[in-house]
């Protein structure tokens, strides 16, 4: 397993709060207005409680590793994508 996948394996396992498993990666490109506001592979991660989207985003001086649990209508990785470009609008 790449470095990064470890540090995305681990940032998963910190939001559900016990070890995961890496069922599958999705590549995610999300559009608004004709636009690419984001692109990349999501990592689905299912524990014995939850299931958690993680992906890396480009930072500096180091990524930015991103957790999504799945809740609700949180229920694909692209869901994910959108609820957190849409939390990072609001900032």
């Amino acid at each position: 397993m790449s470095e990064l996948l470890d540090k995305i394996e681990r940032a998963a396992e910190r939001t559900a709060g016990m070890g995961v498993i890496r069922q599958e990666t999705s590549p995610i490109v999300e559009t608004f207005n004709g636009a690419v506001v984001g692109e990349g592979i999501v990592h689905t991660f299912w524990s014995r409680d939850d299931t958690v989207y993680a992906w890396a985003v480009e930072a500096d001086p180091e990524p930015q590793y991103v957790t999504v649990l799945a809740k609700g209508k949180i229920n694909s990785p692209l869901a994910a994508v959108r609820v957190w470009l849409v939390s990072q609008a609001r900032k």
